[in-house]
Order: structure tokens, then sequence, then C-alpha cells
């Protein structure tokens, strides 16, 4: 195979408040051999995520947790989660032109590894972007996270944080497909309206426009709240908990808030947690089984091929525009699952 030259994003120095795009350079590289087991991807999608943010930071304690979370410095490749088509492979269960999704880079091309657990898509019936979102880890965060974080009951009172968002869209609507009640907040009113219209919420409002989160909570809850899907932590996640009833579950998937270190950090009453007995759990997505994925997997494309579930994608075209996009992300321009389409499929 001839050498070939990829552009790839780096950061030009550790990320320590709200990101710019001026933080971030694209480079060119010429890939080197393959070497045993390794497989060459041309990236097609990838997945622009938060969480991210705390990878660029000189340091941060989510480093240490999973490989996926792990430290970049700068001259670095940026890995995501995203999907390619194999370009050449030394591996027996990898052929060119197979689609796969797994670890890749914001980058034009991959060279992965084994043991970055690059899977083969198991089926091309839905658009290959829906396997970095719906079908993907926002999917799958937002399926674990719901069912099996939160434990649902039927008719249960359900508040989802970020609720526009990539994970926290898809929470709200399998809360509602399950029979719960649901209210959900975000940032503009054409997202609140998003929420009430088009995803199917109970209700929903725009908390810029909030004074007092905590009597805005008790008007949207008389009755209390069962459930709390945190995607941003700090001052909702306290006047969540001051509405929540007793035994109530909190699922902490996010915590936005925190990540540019913008805003002041959580004080919750703990008298609260502790007379209520309040669960709150944070997770992440190597928490769940294989039987949790498949149980994800097959309810959702069910789901999407009855037309109960809406996908909500926001695609930025061209590897340039990858600093855009997870810019945007901290200023809430996305709605739904943020990805970049790298190349044509």
């Amino acid at each position: 195979m001839e050498m070939l030259n990829s552009k790839f994003f780096t950061i030009k120095t550790h990320i320590e408040g709200a990101p710019q795009e001026s933080m971030f350079e694209i480079k060119t590289q010429t890939l080197p051999p393959l070497g045993p087991n390794d497989v060459l991807v041309k990236c097609l999608y990838v997945s622009i995520d938060p969480y991210q943010i705390n990878r660029m930071k000189s340091q941060s304690s989510s480093q240490n947790s999973v490989a996926a979370a792990s430290k970049i410095t700068p001259g670095m490749t940026i890995t995501c989660g995203g999907l390619g088509r194999v370009v050449a492979s030394n591996h027996p269960d990898y052929q060119k032109n197979d689609i796969v999704h797994g670890i890749i880079n914001w980058a034009e091309y991959t060279i992965v590894k084994t043991e970055n657990m690059l899977r083969k898509l198991d089926t091309l019936e839905f658009p290959l972007s829906y396997h970095v979102g719906i079908l993907g880890t926002s999917g799958f965060t937002a399926f674990g996270g719901f069912f099996k974080i939160c434990k649902p009951k039927k008719e249960d009172k359900v508040f989802v944080s970020a609720a526009a968002g990539s994970v926290g869209n898809l929470v709200g609507q399998y809360a509602k497909l399950f029979g719960c009640f649901v209210v959900g907040c975000a940032g503009t009113k054409q997202k609140v309206e998003l929420l009430k219209e088009k995803l199917g919420f109970d209700d929903a409002f725009n908390y810029k426009e909030e004074r007092d989160l905590k009597s805005t909570l008790q008007r949207y809850f008389p009755h209390g709240i069962d459930i709390y899907f945190d995607n941003v932590g700090g001052e909702m996640l306290e006047a969540a908990v001051a509405n929540m009833n007793a035994f109530g579950r909190i699922a902490a998937c996010g915590v936005i808030s925190d990540y540019t270190n913008s805003g002041k950090h959580t004080a919750l009453s703990m008298v609260d947690v502790i007379y209520k007995r309040i669960m709150i759990q944070g997770f992440l997505l190597t928490d769940f089984s294989i039987n949790d994925y498949n149980d994800f997997m097959s309810k959702t494309m069910d789901y999407i091929r009855a037309r109960k579930l809406c996908v909500l994608e926001d695609i930025s075209c061209g590897i340039e525009s990858s600093p855009s996009a997870f810019v945007g992300l901290f200023r809430g321009d996305n709605v739904g699952k943020k990805i970049v389409q790298i190349a044509k499929e």
C-alpha cells in the first residue's frame, strides 16, 4: 500500500477554561506502514462530546478512570468515538470496505490497534450516522442510565436537564415510551418547543429565564420528582435534590457546569439526601454488560423502525469544522447529537 498523508487535529496547549477554536490546530502526517493486526480506517463520522474537555486539561481526576478519558497533550491526535470504512487491514476479522465503529481520531485516516475495540457494523439498515449517536454511545448512555441506574416505575415523575442534548433528548423519549411523566429543561425557546411539540415531553422550560430553580421545579413537579437524569450538575442538581421524593433516584451522567470551571461547585442539602434516602449514582458505559447492550440495540432499533423515537442529529461537514463543532457544545449550539462528517460515505 502506498504511503498516505492524513490531516488531523490536536490542541496547541492544555485547555483550562472555555474552549476556543484558536486553541486547536490542524496538522498533516504521513501514516506509517501497518503493523501486525493493524487496521487502516478512513474516518467518515466522528462523535463530538463535552467530556473531551476534561481530557484536554493539564489535570483532571477523570483522566485516570478509563482509557477513553485519558489525557490528551498538545501535539497528540484527539481520539473519539466514530465510524469509518476499512481501507487496508492486517487483521483477519476486518476486510477492505468493511464499515466499522469504535475509537478513531479527529482525522482523515486512523490506524486502529486491536486494543481499541473496533467493531464491524452488524447492519446497514439505518443511516451510518445513527451508529455514532442514537445507536452509539449517546443512545446506550441514555438507555443504560435510565433503565439500569434509575430503575423507573410506570408513572414515575422524571426530570431531565440538557434535555435537547445528545443524551437528554433520548432519556426523555425512553421515559415517555415507558409510561412516565417527563419534564425537561433547555437553554432556548426553540429547544423548549422542540421538547414539547416534537419529542413528546409533558412539559419543558428555559432555565435561563428562571431566577429560582428550586421554586421552578416545585412549580413543574408539585408532587415531587422521582427520577432526575443529570447532565449539568451545579445549581440544577441542588434544585432537583430539594424537590426529590423519598427514595428518589439521580443518575449523574454529566456535569457540564463544571467542565469549564465556570460555575460554582455543587452544594447539595445532605439532610435531604439522607432523610429522603435519595440514591445518587455516577456511571460510565463500561459499567453495563453485553446483555444490557444487546437489550438496548434490540429495543432501540424496534422503536426507530416503528417511528416511536425521534432521531435528533446536528451534523457539520468537513474535518475543518471539528473545533467549531466542539466549541459550540459549550455555548449550547447543538440540538441533539453533534457529529462531524469527515468524508462522504
